[in-house]
């Protein structure tokens, strides 16, 4: 296994290269950002299998330098960084625009049939959920802010668990191949989120409904914050839920942490 990171004498990357030494990890070196794909493309020939864990905080295009490069390369698999909502069943033109991109991906990739791919559709990182950023918890102020409605689903998978996950896809025979795998931590209502805040914390919780009429207000004010589009897409509830009974960890009984495991393990009354 060889892990792909960006050049830097920084502490926190001289850790890294010593864990991934200590696990007998491979490096590489090259800066997404600034690499061509062509120049991509020549790091990645060598390798069979490409999992891309570049998300969107790289930056718009990236998404698809990278899988240019993988399929110039003629890996033999990849998985793009796709770790979040179904992109097919929300469609071009939603609220947040990198959506588009990863659009633009998938058709990359089924237009072609030498590189096998898979997509893991995983939901909303679960702790993205309690992001204050994000403004659905607001844990000070002991509320919760429902997207859409209180009935509105969404499915969240721990960072944790999409790795064990990915890894079972891999190995997974015979092989998974050309497909889109759902995975899910929880899929929750905004009300049962609101419960398990709740319990967790021992206490009422506050509850504000955003609609969806005042998440894309807000968003016109707005125009281009990040989380603003974000709400926007999971307030319209399309796309980002799915029955946690049909996934693969589900049918190959590997377990997942829920929404009020990982609450209990990193919220409690005094936050």
């Amino acid at each position: 296994m060889t892990v792909l990171l960006r050049s830097s004498d920084t502490p926190r990357h001289a850790r890294l290269r010593d864990e991934f030494a200590a696990r007998g990890v491979g490096i590489v070196e090259a800066d997404i950002a600034t690499v061509s794909a062509a120049e991509l493309s020549t790091v990645l020939r060598r390798f069979h299998t490409v999992v891309s864990c570049i998300g969107f905080a790289a930056g718009v295009g990236t998404q698809r330098k990278i899988t240019e490069a993988a399929l110039a390369a003629r890996v033999s698999r990849y998985l793009p960084w796709q770790f979040g909502v179904d992109y097919d069943a929300i469609g071009r033109g939603s609220p947040h625009d990198l959506f588009d991109e990863q659009l633009d991906v998938r058709d990359m990739l089924r237009a072609q049939s030498t590189t096998e791919w898979v997509i893991v559709s995983t939901g909303m990182f679960t702790s993205f959920l309690f992001e204050p950023g994000f403004g659905v918890v607001d844990l000070p102020a002991n509320t919760v802010n429902a997207l859409g409605s209180w009935d509105t689903e969404v499915t969240v998978t721990t960072p944790e668990d999409i790795g064990v996950l990915t890894a079972e896809i891999v190995q997974t025979r015979p092989r998974i191949a050309n497909q889109v795998i759902y995975v899910a931590g929880d899929t929750i209502t905004y009300r049962e989120l609101a419960e398990i805040v709740g319990r967790t914390r021992g206490a009422q919780v506050i509850r504000n409904e955003w609609t969806v009429a005042h998440l894309l207000h807000d968003l016109d004010r707005n125009p281009d914050d990040g989380l603003r589009k974000y709400r926007a897409v999971f307030a319209q509830g399309k796309g980002v839920a799915w029955p946690k009974a049909g996934t693969f960890n589900v049918t190959r009984g590997i377990p997942t942490t829920t929404t009020e495991e990982w609450a209990r393990k990193h919220l409690s009354a005094k936050h």
